[in-house]
């Protein structure tokens, strides 16, 4: 008795033919343009004593630069995720005077050079400025301080929040609340059982986008921070000071550190998004 061959199905032609050559490209562009630059920073970090290093980059200086950009961006990225969604919503299910106007503003940040941006919020939250006079009484010091680092990383971060979470909301079909509004759930267990979830990952994806672009942020940063030792010095500052005293294994060891923190976070971040939309696929 003879066997019989199997024979594998022809291969579906594409579409549109060049994958090969389209992946070549994409990964030889990424290669020039991300990949090659943060290895030649890892290695030039990597090629210098352990000991040098880890007097630049665990220095208590530059650890309180740590705690402060890292912290900051955390604290402006939850924000940014709560007011964000907010803003998404009644941007996505309202219809109000001002509408267009408002979702064009929210672009501002995108376009606005940083340096503006920055002297534009020392201005307004100065001991003398419009808001800055009468917050201070209060005893709320915004400006060269703090919290005026963490006003200017909600600034710049709030928009990748509400254009990450506008489009899953103009998507949304409302039957779905509808529905559930008849089998009698309250509102906020509508939101919570229904709009929640679908919204999961959208927000989990703004919230690491406002969170990556705010630990990097410098130019409308210095402006607010007043840039004192140890209080009010953000990372990439330190990294410049080193850059202009012509340490460049400093400044690549503190970057390295800056790098390595940034990825283990957003590989955490996209992790838990993975686990969600699993989550989520599963329970259907």
């Amino acid at each position: 008795m003879m066997s019989a061959t199997l024979v594998p199905p022809p291969r579906s032609p594409r579409v549109l033919p060049g994958f090969n050559l389209s992946l070549g490209f994409t990964v030889s562009y990424l290669s020039l343009l991300v990949l090659i630059p943060l290895a030649a920073v890892a290695l030039r970090a990597a090629g210098q004593p352990l000991e040098s290093f880890w007097q630049t980059a665990a220095s208590p200086r530059v650890l309180a630069s740590y705690r402060l950009s890292f912290g900051m961006a955390l604290a402006a990225a939850a924000i940014n995720t709560v007011f964000g969604l907010l803003l998404a919503w009644s941007l996505a299910r309202y219809r109000f005077p001002g509408k267009r106007l408002i979702d064009s503003l929210v672009d501002l940040p995108f376009a606005l050079p940083t340096a503006v941006a920055g002297i534009a919020l020392t201005a307004l939250y100065a001991g003398n400025g419009w808001l800055g006079q009468y917050l201070e009484p209060l005893g709320l010091k915004v400006a060269f301080g703090p919290l005026g680092v963490l006003v200017a990383l909600i600034f710049i971060g709030l928009p990748f929040v509400v254009r990450t979470v506008q489009p899953v909301l103009e998507d949304l079909e409302t039957e779905l609340e509808e529905a559930a509004a008849c089998l009698g759930a309250r509102r906020w267990q509508t939101f919570r059982h229904v709009i929640l979830p679908a919204l999961r990952p959208a927000l989990l994806t703004g919230f690491a986008l406002a969170f990556a672009r705010a630990v990097g942020e410098y130019g409308s940063v210095i402006f607010i921070a007043g840039n004192v030792p140890m209080v009010s010095e953000i990372t990439p500052l330190m990294i410049i000071s080193k850059l202009e005293q012509f340490d460049y294994a400093g400044a690549a060891a503190i970057a390295s550190v800056m790098l390595a923190a940034s990825f283990l976070l957003l590989l955490a971040i996209n992790g838990l998004q993975f686990w969600s939309a699993r989550r989520r696929a599963g329970g259907r």
